[in-house]
């Protein structure tokens, strides 16, 4: 159900196109280009997450040809060497402004602070994994503020993922309160 709220192709993996007669079918990679284009337009870069390997090898050509840039995809199966060459370019001033990431890779051991756009494509059940990966980007080094965007298909099991997750982290929050007077209060 979740490879159908990302893109039908991903759900068939059937390879068919993305678009069909010029349009989208899928509102979420719809959506995608468009903060993609709002991000390029302001001259910043963006780093995408997404939980399936499978999707990220669907969208990263796309990107690349609708942007006409490279779109680096940074999954487990890339060894260290090109993870850190990856890297090392997006980082660079003249790098790549778009990158791919499965949420996995993309969670550990990474400073991505040239990006200052995070788009989560889908939910994860664990928002630990979520803001792991979303902390790339707030890393120490980064000099302006980071938009995340975490995409949700209304309607659908992502949508009750996201209540789950919300309803998760109110617990939290009531269990364990901001500073350190809450330990006083137990």
């Amino acid at each position: 159900l979740k490879q159908v709220c990302n893109h039908p192709a991903h759900y068939l993996g059937d390879g068919s196109p993305v678009l069909r007669r010029g349009r989208h079918r899928s509102g979420k990679l719809g959506l995608v280009e468009d903060i993609v284009e709002s991000v390029l337009a302001e001259g910043e870069k963006v780093l995408l997450f997404t939980q399936f390997r499978e999707f990220g090898e669907l969208v990263a050509p796309y990107l690349a040809e609708r942007f006409a840039t490279t779109v680096p995809f940074l999954h487990g199966g890339v060894t260290k060497s090109k993870r850190d060459d990856m890297v090392a370019r997006f980082q660079g001033d003249d790098g790549p402004p778009i990158m791919l990431l499965s949420l996995k890779a993309g969670g550990t051991g990474l400073n991505l602070t040239a990006a200052n756009h995070v788009v989560h494509l889908d939910r994860w059940w664990n928002p630990a994994v979520e803001n792991q990966a979303t902390d790339r980007a707030f890393r120490i080094g980064q000099q302006r503020n980071v938009q995340v965007r975490k995409l949700v298909c209304v309607g659908t099991v992502e949508e009750r993922i996201d209540e789950m997750l919300t309803g998760k982290q109110e617990l939290a929050d009531l269990a364990i309160g901001v500073g350190e007077n809450w330990i006083t209060e137990l």
